[in-house]
């Protein structure tokens, strides 16, 4: 969700006018994928290397996180959205994380929309807790080494319980996925935009969905086989 800051520079607004106008296309995304039948969205809401921002941007964000968790929480329960948070926890504020889990809570049961935010979050990070719980496995002899594979590691990894992403969308005109789900993003297929993220619309993101639809995916396999594999599906 990259963009917000310099959308208002351009503006010559503070940098926090952008990021509430970027909360507004949240809610953009969220219509979007429950039109369409979308069964998970993952926002890259805050990295771990955003904390080295100014503090007083800092600060309004964790005012304006805050002020979401307080007032969008119940539409989206209405909605039938399911929503959890990823990343480092401890450093939010007490009061920002017992809003967390009180969203989580509430909405555990929802299955419309899988709606994660990825907060104080980072994909080295993510890989490296992975890794120490399963350290701490075989530290304890609950695990032996030689155990220990892509499908055991992918397990204790934020998203565990959802598939692989299909489709990556980067705003702001930067090519780079910084830091985010790098373990999952092995066969995602990326899109990139020049709009800034409170430029994106409904129609940038069909766009994006259209663009995905027309390419082939073939997760290190050749085409024909690919090809071979769907013509089985069809006549099964």
């Amino acid at each position: 969700m990259d963009g917000n800051g310099r959308w208002a520079e351009r503006r010559r607004r503070p940098r926090i006018i952008g990021h509430r106008a970027g909360a507004r296309t949240v809610n953009i995304c969220i219509d979007f994928c429950i039109a369409r039948g979308i069964e998970a969205l993952t926002l890259f809401a805050f990295s771990s290397e955003n904390w080295g921002r100014p503090e007083d941007e800092v600060g309004a964000l964790m005012k304006l996180f805050l002020n979401a968790l307080e007032r969008e929480v119940e539409e989206l329960h209405r909605r039938g959205v399911r929503v959890r948070f990823i990343g480092e926890r401890e450093r939010f504020s007490e009061k920002i994380r017992e809003r967390m889990a009180a969203a989580e809570q509430q909405t555990r049961n929802n299955h419309t929309l899988h709606l994660t935010v990825a907060a104080s979050y980072g994909g080295r990070w993510d890989i490296a807790q992975a890794a120490r719980s399963l350290a701490a496995d075989v530290a304890a002899g609950r695990l032996a080494p030689d155990e220990i594979d892509e499908v055991l590691i992918a397990s204790r990894l934020s998203l565990a319980d959802l598939p692989a992403p299909d489709l990556f969308i980067r705003t702001g005109g930067d090519t780079r996925i910084s830091n985010f789900l790098l373990w999952q993003l092995a066969y995602t297929e990326l899109w990139f935009t020049e709009l800034l993220w409170p430029e994106l619309d409904a129609t940038t993101l069909q766009r994006a969905l259209d663009d995905y639809g027309n390419r082939e995916r073939r997760f290190g396999l050749t085409g024909s086989q690919v090809a071979a594999a769907l013509s089985n599906e069809t006549v099964e």
